[in-house]
């Protein structure tokens, strides 16, 4: 016989049996192979049932969002096994005391022949506060520029002045004041503005019990300052009248444009004629009138002498 007969009889001689007989070995390993022991380690999500909102409590430590767990079991069972099989750790901390947590393995739960060998880390320390209430400032601010010549007059105000801030009593008690949206002055020009903004968000474990506030703006003109010194006053309708001190200053808050061309022959300090025939001395303010513009005088009353 030669080779490839001895080689075509060994391939295909008994060709049914042979299949058998692989078949039945397949099946054999596989039984013994999946039968063993193996090892895996899967996420699992981590749940703590946290006090209720009348206990006032709250937790304010970072914990991890998942634990890894080692499992152990035949190896079949641990291929096919999915995230849903093993759901989460739930650990119940309601009494809002606990600073140091151990994880329970019974907790986990898996499929009948697996074990829990490890869970990574075992454990978590836990940071408690109380939960307190407080009235904060509202802290309103304006962004943009207003339209040429005009400026912001004052800083803005909110209604309401304060938000009631809940949250650990840690971050309430040093919390100065609560920002509200920027106010935006962009191309406005002389008036008061009134818009709600909203409140900045609220941040780490604080709540806020309003969503936005009203915030008011004044768009003024610009103002430039110019003072007049030594301006003598002119009593009206008594001309041999002097008055002590015999001159003031003045000064002016007008639109750039204005006090920049003013002279000081253009300031006229006045007192008003009495309205009985004078003698002896009198008190009287001092009066300027100057169009467009805000006039401060010191001193702002003199002695008059007739």
């Amino acid at each position: 016989m030669t080779v490839g007969e001895t080689l075509r009889a060994a391939f295909f001689e008994n060709v049914n049996l042979k299949l058998i007989s692989i078949g039945f070995t397949l099946v054999l390993y596989s039984l013994v192979h999946g039968a063993q022991d193996a090892q895996r380690t899967v996420p699992v999500d981590l749940v703590l049932i946290l006090p209720p909102e009348t206990a006032n409590r709250v937790l304010v430590s970072s914990i991890p969002p998942q634990v890894r767990v080692s499992l152990r079991g035949p190896r079949t069972t641990l291929d096919e096994l999915h995230a849903d099989d093993v759901g989460n750790l739930q650990v119940d901390v309601r009494a809002g005391q606990d600073r140091h947590v151990i994880f329970d393995k019974s907790g986990v739960h898996v499929p009948a022949g697996v074990a829990v060998e490890q869970i990574d880390p075992p454990g978590i320390d836990l940071q408690w506060d109380d939960l307190v209430t407080r009235d904060v400032p509202v802290q309103p601010t304006v962004t943009g520029t207003p339209a040429s010549g005009f400026v912001v007059k004052s800083a803005p105000t909110s209604d309401p002045t304060n938000v009631r801030v809940r949250g650990p009593k840690g971050e309430v008690a040093v919390l100065q004041h609560v920002r509200a949206d920027a106010f935006d002055v962009t191309g406005l020009t002389e008036g008061t503005y009134t818009r709600a903004v909203a409140v900045a968000g609220a941040t780490g474990h604080l709540s806020y019990d309003v969503r936005s506030v009203t915030v008011t703006t004044q768009i003024a003109r610009e103002l430039a300052e110019k003072t007049f010194a030594k301006i003598p006053v002119v009593v009206v309708g008594v001309p041999k009248a002097k008055t002590t001190p015999a001159d003031v200053d003045v000064r002016l808050s007008c639109p750039p444009d204005i006090v920049h061309a003013l002279r000081p022959e253009q300031i006229l300090p006045r007192v008003e004629e009495p309205g009985a025939t004078p003698s002896g001395s009198e008190s009287k303010p001092v009066f300027v009138t100057m169009e467009k513009c805000e006039v401060h005088v010191t001193p702002d009353v003199v002695v008059v002498r007739w």
